[in-house]
């Protein structure tokens, strides 16, 4: 059985992430592009970028941070293992590591 193909505005997948960042206290993932993902953390006040192949821009962060409504967000970068992200964190959120690669 074929499921129907459903268009959403980014802007409400990233919401309603968000929503489920805050109520379930778990990082939840989406795909924004074919090369760009997002983690946002739990609670909903922080993020990461980051793509499999290069970096996130920080336009995009910019952007995304707008969409999601945070106050005064800072920019900085997190290496990891294998991928370097692109970390966006609410003015005032709590200091947590980013979520996990």
């Amino acid at each position: 059985m074929s499921h129907p193909t459903v268009t959403v505005r980014i802007r409400d997948a990233l919401r309603y992430a968000q929503g489920r960042a805050e109520k379930l206290g778990r990082t939840q993932q989406l795909e924004l592009g074919e090369n760009l993902f997002i983690r946002i953390a739990p609670g909903g006040r922080k993020f990461l970028l980051f793509c499999l192949d290069g970096e996130p821009e920080q336009g995009t962060a910019r952007a995304v941070a707008e969409a999601l409504g945070l106050k005064d967000p800072q920019y900085g970068w997190h290496q990891g293992a294998t991928l370097r992200s692109l970390t966006v964190t609410e003015a005032g959120a709590e200091e947590a590591p980013p979520p996990s690669e």
